[in-house]
């Protein structure tokens, strides 16, 4: 089963770091968020991505066609073509599709376009900017179990904001930045099979969230597989900061590997 990651966004939110880069190259603990994504699928073994390039995108690219010398150490003999790689990490047999969708592509068009790259009845797909400590197994098994042609990951993060409890003028509780599990929001990591190609077009203003979920929700072909765990977007510089001090103190509790 292949996981296709969209990874062509302006990410205007983030403006501070995708001037000079796209989004998923954003690192955090010296490594792209891209990165961390593909490893937490890997982690399960699924190898196989398929990569929805737009803004920036040869820079993806680059990234993994340089892939062995850019994260790992390495001997080279000057004069000849011998290399010898130290690995740090081991990624060997990772298998990376990269597809141009377009700069301006919105999701469902940039999912429309890779239809030719799924070649299995069932992948699964997330954004380039979620993390997560998700049973991928788990999700996958429960898409499997329904027979519907949609399962998204419910999430339940926690509020930015402190929650009153009022009646009339008065406060009666103050919850600090409480999380909400009566209430989940789409995570991403979703398993769709190939029936979803059917609700998107090959247009640059298909939304894969307006124009196939709503579809699929209203048709009774969208499942919930709801997490309780971990899970943070790097939507905003703030977010970004988070992410940074978490992995630096020892707390990212998206890290399987």
């Amino acid at each position: 089963m292949k996981t296709v990651i969209l990874c062509g966004g302006l990410g205007t939110r983030l403006r501070e770091e995708t001037e000079i880069r796209p989004k998923p190259m954003v690192e955090i603990g010296g490594y792209p968020i891209l990165w961390h994504i593909m490893k937490t699928y890997a982690h399960y073994g699924y190898t196989e991505f398929v990569l929805c390039l737009g803004y920036k995108g040869n820079m993806i690219k680059e990234y993994f066609y340089n892939y062995e010398m850019l994260e790992n150490d390495f001997t080279v003999e000057l004069g000849t073509k011998n290399v010898e790689i130290h690995r740090t990490h081991d990624e060997r047999g990772w298998k990376v599709t990269l597809v141009d969708t377009g700069e301006n592509a919105m999701t469902g068009a940039r999912v429309k376009r890779i239809q030719q790259h799924i070649d299995a009845e069932h992948f699964m797909l997330t954004y380039g900017d979620g993390v997560i400590d998700l049973d991928i197994n788990k999700l996958v098994e429960f898409h499997k179990s329904h027979g519907k042609v949609a399962t998204v990951t419910g999430v339940s993060p926690e509020s930015r904001y402190g929650e009153l409890l009022i009646e009339g003028d008065h406060v009666l509780s103050f919850e600090e930045k409480p999380a909400d599990h009566g209430n989940s929001i789409s995570g991403g990591y979703f398993v769709f099979d190939r029936r979803v190609f059917d609700y998107l077009q090959n247009d640059d203003a298909c939304i894969l969230e307006k124009d196939a979920l709503r579809k699929l929700a209203a048709d009774g072909e969208l499942k919930v597989y709801v997490h309780n765990g971990f899970w943070q977007c790097m939507d905003t510089y703030r977010d970004y900061q988070y992410l940074q001090r978490i992995w630096s103190e020892g707390k990212a509790l998206w890290q399987r590997w």
